[in-house]
């Protein structure tokens, strides 16, 4: 069984200053709760409940938030807004944190090898806050796990985005092996339009196996001179096997204000009103 979900944190949110010059943007709320949290749930959905925070500096709120505030507690006791609560004591129960800070931004690639010191030699998930993911039945990460236990090997998230996006992204090659779901044959980060392989890109969810760790080690920087997963990923396709899931559900870019804001409009009016109204 997967037990373990990294959370890569450590990013700066430019695209949200100044809200983000001193709040991360991981906890920017979509309506009444933090990225982060929508993301630490859908991991404990699939069962990954040691949770591993890859941060830096600026970003003790995180900490913070999956802690006891012990001064807000005993504020709220016995009152009506202490049901408000109720969501972050499920998580705070239900999941042990440990963290680690990555020194430089070095790219996705170097916050997953930063966070080998909490993962170990055994397969994880990886979740990206800023990209949230709304499912009717199964979590995103709760259908990669199905896929890593019946294949055993990595599984990344993959959609079908526009041509005018795709250079926004990691983009896959590769063969159907069952319906919406590939064996990858090749991977190209952020590639422009007429150089895409495809239109199949990776999101922000992941379920590695530990030697991707080994790979990262021996990867040069690619683009923007950073440590990319996608490289790594790639060379990992060449020598073993990687499986792209088309997943069920729908996906929010947070990292941008326009997708933020569509996230957030969504959620009030699909999930949050629906829950007030029990």
């Amino acid at each position: 069984m997967i037990k373990k979900c990294l959370f890569p944190v450590a990013g700066y949110g430019t695209r949200f200053l100044p809200a983000t010059k001193s709040m991360p943007k991981e906890m920017l709320p979509v309506v009444n709760k933090p990225l982060v949290q929508y993301g630490v749930e859908e991991a404990l959905d699939a069962g990954l409940s040691e949770i591993c925070l890859v941060t830096g500096r600026g970003k003790r709120a995180i900490n913070d938030f999956f802690d006891i505030s012990f001064e807000l507690e005993h504020q709220i006791a016995g009152s009506d807004k202490e049901k408000y609560l109720s969501s972050i004591r499920k998580v705070i129960a239900e999941a042990r944190f440990s963290t680690t800070r990555q020194s430089e931004m070095k790219g996705l690639g170097h916050a997953v090898l930063t966070g080998e010191l909490l993962v170990g030699s055994e397969p994880f998930g990886v979740v990206l806050a800023d990209d949230l993911c709304i499912t009717e039945d199964r979590g995103v990460m709760a259908q990669l796990v199905d896929i890593y236990l019946k294949h055993r090997c990595s599984v990344v998230a993959i959609q079908e985005v526009p041509e005018a996006d795709i250079s926004k992204f990691g983009v896959i090659s590769g063969v159907e092996v069952e319906p919406g779901l590939y064996s990858v044959t090749d991977m190209v980060e952020k590639p422009e339009p007429q150089d895409a392989p495809s239109n199949l890109a990776v999101i922000g969810r992941y379920v590695l196996t530990p030697y991707i760790f080994e790979i990262l080690r021996h990867t040069p920087p690619g683009k923007n001179d950073e440590l990319q997963l996608t490289d790594a990923l790639r060379t990992m396709a060449k020598t073993s096997k990687v499986l792209a899931c088309k997943f069920q559900g729908r996906r929010f870019d947070c990292g941008s204000v326009d997708g933020y804001v569509e996230a957030t409009n969504y959620v009030y009016e699909n999930i949050y009103l629906r829950d007030q109204a029990h």
